[in-house]
């Protein structure tokens, strides 16, 4: 029996609006990678990049065990667990957290969906070059409209070579086998001028975090009008300003910057940005007020608990533009906010986001705005 790409559900992540939970670059890395899955010992195989499990659990029903996954969205390892469990293959897999040498040490294959970021693909590659066997063989692909031929000269960085499959239904496989120059995932250092922050802001940022280690246009000017603001609700030890979406965790940093007694709270549920941002918030010296957590918007914070939120909503789920995500996130802002807590957001303007702010949150005001971003905040209601 053929394994059933169509019983798999992107659950808790948005579902419907065309998205799914599995694609015909999935179906080619399981088929290009059969025979090098063909009698794996239990842990031989590391799945990386995974959307909503389709590359694990198609190798567990092929019979590989202790298979070790690495995703870097919170939402796609619970996905991952929820099917699983209803495959009954959830003693198959584990999943991991950490885009560390555990994961990859000893493996003997490795298959992996490819990243739009170059830099998020050195690092892995480098990663698998440093610790897994050095019979390795790495099995990477995508959807055509998504890859480059620089993918290529990326992975000859840390392989000898990098074979390159026949295109079938818009998706392509590359094979690397023989590492050679392997390393561990360092995350690139800058010092960023940003609004409110005297001295600026030391940024760290791993490959796999959105806008690397500078300040992207719509964050600098949520920062702008932050820094502009008479005044502040919360940012005190038990009420602690929140940076939703945090990436690299510079609004978290500056803001903290800015006013020397003010705790903060930082959330992402990109493993990439939270490593950063952890790495940003040590890098400044605020580890004493500042709390960096992986979660799927707010859900490990109490209703009610927050009197500021600030959040510039990602627009991507995977590489598909949908609004759906920034409306999960403006909820959830909603349920965690008091009543007449803010919520400060900056956004692409030709987005509109207004309706749904003022619908989910409370009554909403404009306080910047250009052709390309607006910042607004809304009061909970």
């Amino acid at each position: 029996m053929t394994f059933a790409y169509d019983a798999l559900r992107r659950r808790p992540d948005i579902e419907g609006e065309g998205l799914v939970a599995a694609d015909a670059a999935d179906r080619l890395i399981l088929d290009e990678s059969a025979a090098a899955r063909a009698g794996a010992a239990t842990g031989d195989v590391v799945v990386i990049g995974d959307a909503y499990g389709a590359l694990a659990l198609g190798s567990a029903w092929d019979g590989c065990r202790g298979i070790r996954v690495h995703q870097d969205a919170l939402s796609g390892e619970r996905a991952l667990a929820a099917n699983a469990a209803e495959l009954g293959l959830a003693d198959a897999v584990v999943s991991r957290a950490e885009l560390d040498a555990e994961l990859v040490r000893g493996a003997r294959v490795v298959l992996l969906r490819l990243p739009r970021s170059l830099d998020a693909l050195r690092d892995i590659a480098r990663l698998i070059a440093a610790h897994a066997d050095p019979a390795v063989v790495v099995v990477a692909g995508g959807r055509l409209k998504h890859m480059t031929v620089a993918m290529n000269d990326v992975l000859r960085e840390a392989f000898h070579r990098v074979d390159v499959t026949h295109a079938r239904q818009k998706s392509r496989v590359l094979i690397a086998r023989d590492p050679h120059d392997g390393g561990d995932p360092a995350p690139a250092a800058a010092r960023v001028e940003a609004p409110g922050a005297p001295g600026g802001v030391e940024v760290r940022a791993f490959g796999g975090a959105f806008a690397g280690a500078r300040l992207d246009i719509g964050t600098r000017m949520l920062l702008a009008a932050l820094a502009e603001a008479s005044s502040l609700p919360g940012g005190t030890s038990d009420d602690p300003w929140i940076d939703l979406a945090c990436g690299t965790g510079i609004v978290a940093a500056s803001l903290a910057l800015r006013h020397p007694a003010a705790a903060v709270y930082a959330t992402d549920q990109s493993a990439a940005a939270v490593a950063s941002a952890r790495a940003t918030v040590d890098a400044n010296a605020l580890a004493d007020r500042a709390v960096v957590m992986r979660d799927d918007g707010l859900q490990a914070r109490a209703d009610a608990s927050a009197s500021l939120i600030a959040l510039n909503p990602p627009f991507h789920s995977g590489a598909a533009l949908t609004t759906g995500i920034a409306e999960r996130l403006f909820t959830d802002a909603a349920r965690v906010l008091r009543p007449g807590g803010e919520l400060w957001c900056v956004w692409n303007s030709p987005l509109r986001y207004r309706p749904a702010l003022e619908r989910l949150v409370g009554p909403t005001r404009q306080v910047a705005r250009d052709p390309k971003f607006t910042v607004t905040v809304s009061t909970r209601r």
